[in-house]
């Protein structure tokens, strides 16, 4: 299942993105171009005009395959602050229902003059697969792809992580909690971890619920979740699917919250300034605790915020804005 895209299939000869597929295979350098301009753009993504001709004349399609409040609309609101006319579409109500594959789709609206998609899909690798299918100049964004990757979230997340500890990852501690297996994020943001030179990524969860162990190679592993708290300085609860628990691989909702979710007591555990992030949407009372998400050390409303602003940085950079 770990799936990089390759460089070329991404990188333009002169370094800048062609496509956004996946955290995986791109160099330190461009992850931090596109933190450092999504840091500058963050004021214009929570309003305002000033940027409204950078993608003037230019078309974006949100192509969903799956259901997404926080994702699509956050590249909406990039899209529409950068000035760019805005597709929606509707898996309910479009030709995929009688038949036609997401490589026709993506062909009969790029014949509109639609100039990028963001796609979401349930297939591992799909967005990487549409890049036969389009156009040398369209550009492609991978808004979630079954269990591969979800590279814009771990954009969000590693902007969200620096703004409170600063540019060097180095000696950061970050624990990642919960259903690692099947979590594109988790995916992106350890791949993100380690090319920002993390060098203690801690996972946790129960062996049901953790990929193979080549998968998480560099990483520390365990399943005693107040044990591996010790000296964090950043956890990221994963949301804890429900169907997970009808497939048996957890036993009850309630004993997953005894032994992974995060509440104050477990929180005191790591380092006093220990920030807490979670993807979004939140299980409460499954994978972090009420007084968690909304207390003082949590960081989840900051990752919607700049959400909006990771992915302006990736349109501008993407349709050369």
């Amino acid at each position: 299942m770990n799936m990089p895209a390759p460089s070329d299939l991404q990188i333009r000869p002169d370094g800048t993105l062609r496509h956004l597929l996946s955290i995986e295979g791109l160099p330190r350098s461009t992850l931090e171009r596109l933190l450092d301009a999504a840091q500058t753009l963050r004021p214009q993504a929570l309003g305002g005009t000033a940027l409204r001709q950078r993608l003037a004349g230019r078309t974006v399609c949100n192509l969903f395959f799956e259901p997404s409040t926080r994702t699509r609309s956050a590249f909406h609101f990039a899209a529409s602050r950068l000035g760019a006319d805005v597709l929606g579409f509707d898996v309910s109500t479009s030709s995929t229902g009688k038949g036609e594959t997401p490589a026709d789709t993506l062909r009969t609206l790029e014949a509109m003059g639609v100039d990028c998609f963001v796609v979401r899909a349930r297939e591992d690798g799909a967005v990487a697969a549409l890049t036969a299918a389009a156009k040398p100049q369209t550009a492609l964004i991978n808004a979630g792809d079954g269990r591969h990757q979800h590279p814009t979230q771990g954009l969000l997340d590693m902007l969200t992580l620096r703004q409170a500890r600063g540019e060097d990852f180095s000696n950061l501690s970050v624990l990642i909690v919960g259903d690692v297996r099947h979590s594109r994020v988790a995916r992106s943001d350890i791949a993100a971890l380690r090319t920002l030179g993390c060098r203690d990524i801690r996972v946790c969860g129960p062996a049901s619920l953790l990929p193979d162990a080549g998968e998480l190679q560099g990483c520390t592993v365990g399943h005693d979740l107040d044990a591996m708290l010790d000296g964090v300085d950043a956890l990221m609860m994963l949301r804890l699917q429900r169907e997970r628990m009808v497939e048996g691989l957890v036993p009850s909702l309630e004993r997953y919250f005894a032994d992974y979710g995060l509440d104050e007591r477990r929180l005191a555990r790591a380092k006093p300034e220990a920030v807490v992030l979670h993807p979004g949407p939140m299980n409460r009372g499954v994978e972090i605790a009420d007084a968690v998400a909304d207390g003082a050390q949590s960081l989840i409303r900051e990752q919607v915020s700049n959400g909006v602003a990771v992915r302006m940085a990736v349109m501008l950079e993407l349709l050369g804005g």
